[in-house]
């Protein structure tokens, strides 16, 4: 019996990446470049500590299978059909995976996630965003 057929959280994250093609973080910026759609799933705090990935979309996780669904009446203009390429992003490259695996149960088959995350993106060198100072 391999880990991955045992019960917990680490084993079904193995199993749920078996099912996902993931990219790393310069795969991840070639696929935006060529239209796949970078999102970005880190929660608020997250984001102002780091910054962003130019050219990310920002959903919320409890908001993301409603977004980007092209069926569904509450669907960013991003979601323009089940054909769609989508590359799901959180810190470090676990929630992403879940993440693009709900993504694929709902009928986009070309969803799947960034190998170590946003932090990984910035590791590479790639662009970010300096986050925008909150409010007064």
């Amino acid at each position: 019996m391999s880990a991955a057929d045992g019960p917990g959280i680490d084993a079904f994250l193995e199993r749920v990446r078996e099912g996902l093609d993931r990219v790393d973080a310069r795969q991840a910026q070639e696929a935006a470049r060529a239209g796949a759609l970078l999102v970005d799933i880190r929660y608020q705090a997250l984001r102002e500590r780091d910054g962003l990935i130019p050219g990310a979309l920002v959903v919320e996780r409890n908001e993301l299978e409603w977004r980007l669904d092209p069926l569904g009446s509450h669907k960013l203009p991003e979601a323009t059909g089940h054909d769609l390429t989508v590359i799901v992003v959180c810190n470090e490259g676990y929630a992403s995976s879940l993440a693009a695996e709900s993504l694929q149960r709902i009928g986009l088959p070309g969803a799947t996630d960034l190998v170590g995350g946003f932090q990984a993106w910035r590791a590479a060198g790639l662009p970010v965003l300096a986050p925008e100072p909150r409010g007064t």
